[in-house]
């Protein structure tokens, strides 16, 4: 008989979590060509004053558990992230966290991923 498959290995995305206002969490779930999916876990968090994300790639990221507050560059208003919900964030759409919970652990899933549409 031939050699059998690998079996992938189960994870959990709630596992070994960091909830206090150490450093950020990123941890890399998957990295393929064109793709890299990734858990972040912010608890307090925000980005520092006058920084600005400027990805050559999109973003793709949902709120699994907490809150969190974005402003894009391009916008007057925060945008209210709650468990959820979700935003596709375009190639060099600047962008900042302004705010993540304090008391509990924002749990991000990021899709960042190259390609046209």
């Amino acid at each position: 008989m031939g050699e059998s498959p690998s079996v992938p290995h189960i994870a959990n995305l709630f596992e070994t979590l960091t909830e206090h206002a150490g450093a950020e969490q990123f941890i890399e779930l998957l990295a393929r060509p064109g793709l890299r999916i990734e858990r972040i876990v912010s608890t307090g968090h925000a980005s520092p004053p006058d920084f600005w994300y400027d990805q050559p790639h999109g973003e793709w990221v949902v709120v699994l558990q907490g809150e969190a507050r974005l402003l894009l560059e391009d916008e007057s208003g925060l945008r209210v992230l709650r468990r959820g919900d979700f935003i596709d964030l375009a190639p060099h759409q600047r962008h900042r966290v302004e705010w993540t919970h304090p008391d509990l652990a924002t749990i991000w899933l990021a899709v960042h991923y190259t390609g046209s549409n």
